[in-house]
């Protein structure tokens, strides 16, 4: 048995990377996006060629498998392994060198595609393949399953772009595979000759065959290229660690024709017809997996086929052509980029969107990505849906209709042992389906464990003997990724979902979507790894402290990952005590962007919140969650007691802010927020409401305009009222004693009321304090429940708060259907102009604007009303995306600030330096506009500022209602 003690000491003597055996690095690395799961030993992160092959030799020493392991999005389970993993992603990540001239790259394994695609845009090239996880995926990977994307139709799969490669064998020898027998281990050749009638009649003829290995690529007719025969081996004959790519000319304009068909089957059988107008992509999909409100032509099912040209006009032509050619429903051709990027999103995401069927079950991969000739496409795609009839099984194909190849996501019971069974059975009959249609297993996402039991049927029990005499000349004593490709375990082994528990964990949150069940919630993430993208464009949010520390365990997927085997209990072992979820979760802003950018929803705050509300009960929490937690409380004490001028006076002696600061837990970077000297209620009380008949809408008084900016509430009323409505506030009465649930009004409860004030509990819910939160909630119900009973919405300004009372109230208090009833009140300011004001016009800003779309309106609320506003106010320009870093308590929090400020200078302060001078900077959230604030000396407005202003400015300051 391995000393694992004398394994780590070996490893960290020979390797100047990092050897990290923790619970957490191990705990990220057993699972891949595949349903496989295994526990590693370690990890190590190599910095060059030279610590590869040391950690080689160390583990052979002590007989321990490697995996090379790139981003991990690997679909068959080929990235697990129970010896030590390599990551490459840490340091061997560079691009090494581009020639325009020659048209190639040289890339470490590392190396994420999108970064290598950045550093060729300029000179009008790209890498052909593209995967939808371009984002995130690297080379190494790509090599390894010999990749391909949505442009293989034209630039064919990463083996057809690939020139040379730079591999350490198992044994530490230097080899430069390449054409002509370049590379090639001892003995290869000859067991090739060998073998010179099997290679040339027993592989499949077919763009997408990736199952197995490619030994055909060996034969003289095809070169004898031994680093094409590599593409596709995942990981299990030598390990690379470099790579010598080809580059195409990337076409100057492209336009984007998508063609509407009824079904699905009506678009397989149109797609090889397609391929003579040599169209860029042929990509398919039905409309199961369409979100509500695409912009797509009228249809059931839809073909994106991508076309270029050196001009707009040019690439719009070829696209025109191919529409005339097609028997189509309805088409749409598209030459706006953008238009065309969002088009692309639907296609990119449904690899997460396919995991959920329509009404919610579970869909798992597992026969992901089989390819028959495309001609047959239409034919095999008949059958399988008649096989998944068979079985009783749903699912709905996609992918790269063009290559005969089809992602599909099955709802497979893989929790059971019928479910298990039927798993099998149902594998086996498909492969028989698939290799009759004169397919391949795989292609795309390679055999792995999903497949390589069953490669007898499609190559026959010879070839896969030679498969094993191939792995043996290359890895004679199985140290690469064992149980791949070859002597591989059962397909229904190994399953990540068999250490879950069997029973629903005990939880405060209701998880609607999920059933109730954490579990399940936790399962969501399959670990295609979006949340991994180290840039974002647009308005997207997922996920900003990855982005600042490009670690995985701060990333959406490796926290999921974490609460993943503290359930499991196998490597993470304290349950909800543990601290190893603690640590990972601590970095996490509560943002909600995963909420709305992860295709498969992952909540990740509100399983932070879940989870630190079990991590401390019945403990003592950090001074934070006190200090900023209960923020609510403190400034509804500082207000009835009127001492909001002494606290900012203490609070501008430095030695007292400081000792404050330290007291509190808040990080020493920071400044304490000036309260108001008038709270925005006590302006309210005083004020002279002018007379209306106006539609009544009331107006939510959250902690961060009633304390801190009220100057946010009195705009906000100026403008609804100027819109000719009708502004109230929520009543601050409670009912006590007996009749505290609000229901009865009898003069008693008149005697015993109580003032309070609403509140969303947003702040103690985003530091877990969850049973505070479901009482202030609760209060809240009771004092709202005069407003239910009407029609009246509330507005609320603060996104946060608006986002809060959305999704985090109903499913908090899932017991209480005033809460769900509350929800459903809920709009922002810009919603309640646009339904209820729809003829108010707003005043002329006609300005640039410039900040940031606040992280839960993007994840929760929804930004286009907003974008209306601003466009009928002559505010022009786009918000950036992304997170502000200050994200409520977070940014304030001791050992976060460099992190905060790092995640403003993603995409907040760089678009506010970037912008012209006359520009409106825009923030409707108050940690917003603090963090500009403190970190760039910038005030920003909310837009009911920046719409009160113009209001004020106008010569007669008149109402504009049309």
């Amino acid at each position: 048995m391995t000393d694992h003690r004398e394994l780590r000491a070996g490893l960290r003597s020979a390797v100047r990377g990092e050897v990290d055996f923790s619970a957490t690095a191990r705990a990220l690395t057993t699972m891949d996006a595949s349903n496989y799961r295994r526990v590693p030993l370690g990890v190590v992160a190599p910095r060059d060629a030279d610590d590869v092959a040391a950690a080689l030799s160390v583990c052979r020493t002590y007989g321990v498998p490697v995996v090379p392991r790139g981003g991990g999005t690997s679909i068959a389970g080929q990235a697990t392994g129970t010896g030590v993993v390599l990551d490459f992603t840490r340091h061997m990540n560079r691009l090494l060198s581009l020639d325009p001239a020659a048209r190639t790259a040289v890339v470490q394994p590392g190396l994420v595609l999108d970064r290598l695609q950045e550093a060729a845009a300029p000179h009008g090239l790209r890498f052909g393949p593209d995967p939808s996880t371009h984002s995130r995926c690297t080379l190494g990977g790509m090599i390894g399953n010999n990749s391909c994307g949505s442009h293989s139709v034209a630039w064919g799969t990463t083996a057809d772009n690939v020139r040379e490669l730079a591999v350490v064998t198992p044994r530490g020898q230097r080899l430069r595979p390449g054409p002509d027998w370049s590379g090639a281990p001892a003995g290869l050749r000859d067991l090739v000759d060998g073998e010179l009638a099997r290679l040339r009649t027993g592989f499949p003829d077919l763009p997408r065959r990736i199952s197995g290995y490619a030994l055909d690529a060996l034969l003289p007719e095809r070169g004898a290229d031994v680093a094409r025969s590599l593409c596709g081996s995942e990981g299990t004959l030598g390990v690379v660690t470099e790579a010598v790519v080809d580059l195409v000319p990337a076409p100057r304009a492209r336009a984007l024709a998508v063609l509407a068909y009824a079904d699905e089957s009506g678009a397989a059988e149109a797609a090889a017809g397609l391929l003579p107008h040599r169209p860029l992509t042929v990509e398919g999909m039905a409309a199961d997996l369409v979100p509500s409100g695409a912009d797509l032509p009228r249809g059931g099912a839809w073909l994106f086929v991508e076309t270029g040209g050196d001009t707009e006009a040019e690439a719009r032509a070829r696209a025109e052509r191919i529409v005339r050619a097609a028997d189509v429903l309805d088409a749409l051709v598209v030459t706006d980029p953008a238009r065309q990027r969002t088009l692309w999103r639907i296609r990119e995401d449904a690899s997460g969107t396919a995991t959920r069927m329509p009404d919610g079950t579970e869909a798992w991969p597992g026969w992901e990505d089989c390819a028959v000739p495309p001609a047959r496409l239409g034919a095999y795609l008949r059958d399988f849906r008649a096989l998944m009839t068979d079985h009783g099984l749903r699912g709905t194909p996609y992918g790269h209709f063009g290559d005969g190849c089809i992602h599909v996501r099955v709802d497979f019971d893989l929790l059971t042992a019928p479910g298990i069974a039927r798993f099998r059975r149902f594998s086996e009959e498909l492969a028989g389906l698939v290799v009759s249609h004169g397919g391949s297993l795989s292609g795309e996402h390679g055999d792995g464990r999903a497949r390589a039991e069953l490669l007898p049927l499609m190559y026959g029990a010879e070839t896969v003997a030679l498969f094993e005499r191939v792995k043996a000349l290359w890895d004679p004593d199985d140290l690469l990724n064992p149980g791949m490709l070859v002597r591989p375990e059962p397909l229904d082994t190994d399953l990540r979902f068999s250490v879950l528990p069997r029973r629903p964990v005990d939880v405060t949150f209701g998880y609607p979507a999920d059933a109730g069940d954490f579990s399940a919630a936790v399962r969501r993430c399959v670990g295609v790894a979006k949340c991994r993208t180290t840039s974002v464009s647009g308005p997207a949010v997922m996920c900003p402290s990855f982005r600042a520390t490009g670690e995985e365990e701060h990333s959406t997927r490796g926290r999921a990952r974490l609460l993943h085997e503290m359930l499991a209990g196998e490597l993470v072992t304290d349950g909800w005590r543990s601290p190893e979820v603690r640590d990972a979760l601590d970095l996490c802003l509560s943002c909600k962007g995963c909420r709305s950018d992860c295709p498969v929803g992952v909540d990740m705050a509100t399983y932070k919140a879940e989870f630190l509300h079990h991590h401390y009960a019945g403990r003592r929490r950090p001074a934070a969650h006190y200090a900023m937690g209960r923020l609510p409380r403190w400034l509804d004490w500082v207000a009835r007691t009127r001492s909001a001028g002494p606290v900012n006076a203490l609070a501008s002696v430095r030695p007292l802010a400081r000792a404050a600061k330290r007291l509190g837990g808040i990080a020493a970077e920071r400044e304490i927020p000036r309260l108001a000297g008038e709270t925005f209620t006590h302006w309210w009380r005083g004020r002279a409401a002018p007379p209306g008949d106006g539609t009544l809408v009331v107006l939510w008084p959250d902690t961060f305009t009633e304390h801190l900016s009220p100057s946010v509430g009195r705009a906000a009323v100026r403008v609804l009222e100027a819109a000719g409505l009708r502004v109230a506030l929520p009543p601050t009465l409670r009912p006590g004693g007996p009749v505290g649930d609000a229901r009865s009004r009898s003069a008693l409860s008149l005697l015993t009321a109580r003032r309070a004030r609403v509140c969303c509990g947003l702040t103690y819910i985003s530091t877990g304090q969850l049973d505070h939160a479901r009482t202030v909630l609760t209060r809240t119900l009771d004092l709202l429940e005069p407003v239910l009973a009407t029609d009246a919405p509330l507005v609320v300004l603060e996104p946060g708060c608006a986002a809060t009372l959305r999704t985090d109230a109903p499913e908090l208090l899932h017991d209480d259907p005033r809460a769900a009833r509350l929800a459903a009140r809920v709009l922002t300011f810009a919603e309640t102009l646009e339904r209820h004001a729809p003829d108010w016009t707003p005043p002329p800003v006609n300005r640039p604007v410039t900040g940031q779309t606040h992280c839960h309106q993007h994840a929760v609320l929804g930004e286009d009303p907003d974008r209306r506003l601003r466009a009928a106010a002559g505010l022009t320009g786009d918000l950036a995306g992304g997170c502000c870093g200050l994200a409520g308590n977070f940014g304030f929090e001791k050992g976060h600030y460099e992190i905060s400020a790092a995640c403003a200078e993603d995409q907040l302060l760089p678009a506010v330096r970037e912008a012209p001078a006359e520009a409106v900077v825009l923030a409707d959230g108050f940690s917003c506009r603090t963090q500009l604030d403190h970190l760039a000396g910038v005030r920003g407005r909310h837009l009911a500022e920046v719409l009160a202003a113009a209001l004020d400015d106008e010569p007669s300051a008149r109402d504009h209602r049309h």
